[in-house]
């Protein structure tokens, strides 16, 4: 979710408005990107994916060598930078993406962001789950060799409170009983969090790091990175 001051040039203009369980949803086009907007919060753009990109690639990184076949569970389909290069890479078994918002689904299928997500879609490896993530993580019984979580700011900046539960205690232990044995989870932030460095440790993670995306100007977009021990 890169930040949005490199966009000043020019005007947005709103293509979809939404108001769903969440709050609103926003979709904007300014100049050649896309923007999403929740609750008047900038959420995401498409103007670096950089950042996105590293959540997928920093996790498959993290996999021991040998595993073939990986899961992957993308959490947040935002502006489908994450998913489309989990689709890219032929080593990942089955991709699956986790999305509340039906608003921001809907632009993907159907809609102006599917030019960035339209063949990660059509992949046979894909599913969507439209359900919201800390929800799914506490229900369900599938596992995953990769989590590769990016629902808001980070989590030390959530856009809506209940985003706040997945950076708890209960919210780690929910990621790692949802990963295989050596599996990875990755966490996407706005800003470095030392705090949260803790919090994984605490969670019973272990090889917990922090790799950084330089930006123009401001704190470096990051992905924390955290196993789950065999």
């Amino acid at each position: 979710m890169p930040t949005a001051d490199r966009h000043t040039a020019h005007s947005s203009v709103t293509l979809d408005r939404r108001e769903g369980p969440y709050g609103e949803v926003v979709l904007r086009e300014r100049g050649d990107d896309f923007e999403i907007i929740a609750n008047g919060c900038f959420l995401m753009d498409t103007a670096d994916g950089r950042s996105e990109r590293l959540l997928i690639d920093a996790a498959l990184a993290a996999l021991p060598a040998g595993r073939t076949d990986p899961a992957v569970l993308v959490g947040g389909l935002g502006v489908g930078f994450s998913l489309a290069h989990a689709a890219a890479e032929p080593r990942w078994g089955r991709i699956a993406v986790v999305e509340r918002e039906q608003a921001i689904i809907d632009w993907h299928l159907d809609g102006p962001l599917a030019r960035i997500s339209a063949a990660a879609l059509a992949d046979p490896r894909t599913a969507i789950l439209s359900t919201d993530l800390v929800t799914y993580l506490r229900t369900t019984t599938d596992r995953y060799d990769a989590l590769c979580l990016d629902i808001d700011n980070g989590p030390d900046w959530t856009v809506t409170e209940d985003n706040g539960s997945l950076y708890s205690a209960s919210g780690l232990a929910d990621c790692r009983e949802r990963l295989n044995p050596d599996g990875v989870l990755a966490v996407w932030s706005a800003q470095p969090s030392a705090a949260f460095e803790q919090a994984l440790k605490n969670a019973g993670f272990i090889g917990v790091r922090t790799e950084e995306v330089r930006v123009a100007r401001g704190v470096p977009d990051v992905v924390h990175l955290a196993l789950r021990d065999g």
